[in-house]
């Protein structure tokens, strides 16, 4: 089955209708279709940061979203350790040059230990080293 990572860009796009890629959250997740979706704890954590400041109501439905996401068995959420963080601060340091966040490093180094390719995200970041961006504006 084909599995694809999931960045925070998706989860942020997904669950705020205002956001300006919303629509194409929505359609990237329909054209991938029974693709097994994988994420992170690191990437959960900048999701519910990215939305705190977005009010009670979008707040409890973050909350609500990553609870769904950790009891389901739709997406693999990979728990965060100190291995995943030393990894990705392996790769922070390495690109010196880049503007990547640790979760994308974090996001990055978990994507190649897996031997994932693809990533539904806008993030050009991914695209600089080499993933495939599954996500269209």
């Amino acid at each position: 089955m084909r599995e694809v990572f999931v960045d925070t860009w998706f989860w942020v796009a997904r669950a705020d209708k205002r956001d300006q890629h919303h629509a194409a959250a929505i359609a990237a997740q329909q054209r991938l279709g029974k693709a097994r979706l994988i994420t992170t704890d690191e990437v959960l954590v900048e999701f519910l940061a990215a939305l705190s400041a977005y009010g009670p109501a979008i707040r409890m439905a973050a909350t609500r979203t990553v609870r769904q996401l950790l009891q389901g068995n739709e997406v693999e959420v990979l728990p965060q350790s100190r291995a995943s963080f030393l990894a990705g601060l392996e790769l922070y340091e390495a690109r010196r040059d880049k503007e990547y966040s640790l979760t994308d490093c974090i996001s990055m180094q978990t994507m190649r230990e897996r031997g994932l390719a693809e990533v539904l995200t806008l993030d050009h970041h991914f695209a600089q080293e080499g993933f495939v961006l599954v996500a269209r504006p």
